[in-house]
């Protein structure tokens, strides 16, 4: 399992959004429980960090930088709604992957996606979408891309676009072993910011879903 050697980034990409960073971790062999002995207590011990008033300020900075972002292509980022519900009411609680994303999204105040690895079809490409192109999304329905998005693709079509969402290909079910969180940075956040992020989401899974990291990894 080779997740990491068969990542890039495309020229485009780079040539657009130099230095802005992307990265993946991949925890192999887990389980995708409801809720694990000992979850709802970890959860609330990183919530207690989360609220810290300077935590939350950075957090919040962090955040704002992502809507303003999605805002030039004309779209709202979900994150300022997750950061006002979780600060009000703690983790939304689904599943032990999808919670693993939103505490790494929210104790770090990244964006993040939490997927089925099994489920790409060849290597991964950070990319930069051109007008019209078309992701079959969540649900069903399609996404059409504006000229800049940034998008993730594998070798047979756009699996995600960072300012509309994942694809339902993609999407993690009770059947899933080996999941794959990948973070976006936009122009502001630094890459360290998606170290931290994806390293919640790897020792969750890690520890509550009795997987293996296979690393966690920054381009």
């Amino acid at each position: 399992m080779e997740p990491f050697a068969n990542f890039s980034k495309s020229s485009k990409y780079v040539d657009r959004y130099p230095g802005v960073a992307f990265g993946l971790t991949l925890i192999s062999g887990c389980r995708n429980f409801l809720n694990p002995p000992g979850f709802d207590q970890y959860k609330r011990k990183l919530l207690r960090k989360m609220r810290r008033r300077e935590t939350l300020k950075e957090i919040t900075e962090r955040i704002e930088t992502y809507d303003r972002f999605f805002g030039k292509f004309g779209f709202e980022c979900p994150l300022p709604k997750h950061l006002k519900r979780t600060v009000n009411s703690g983790f939304a609680r689904y599943n032990l992957m999808v919670d693993a994303h939103f505490m790494a999204e929210m104790c770090s105040g990244i964006l993040v996606a939490v997927t089925d690895f099994d489920r790409f079809e060849g290597a991964l490409t950070l990319d930069v979408a051109d007008e019209g192109e078309i992701c079959r999304g969540m649900g069903g329905q399609a996404f059409r891309t504006k000229d800049g998005e940034i998008v993730l693709r594998d070798e047979k079509e756009i699996v995600c676009v960072l300012c509309q969402g994942a694809d339902e290909k993609t999407r993690v079910t009770e059947d899933a072993r080996n999941v794959l969180f990948y973070g976006y940075a936009v122009p502001g956040v630094d890459g360290d910011h998606l170290r931290a992020g994806l390293t919640i989401a790897a020792e969750t899974m890690s520890e509550f879903g009795e997987g293996t990291i296979e690393g966690v990894e920054i381009y």
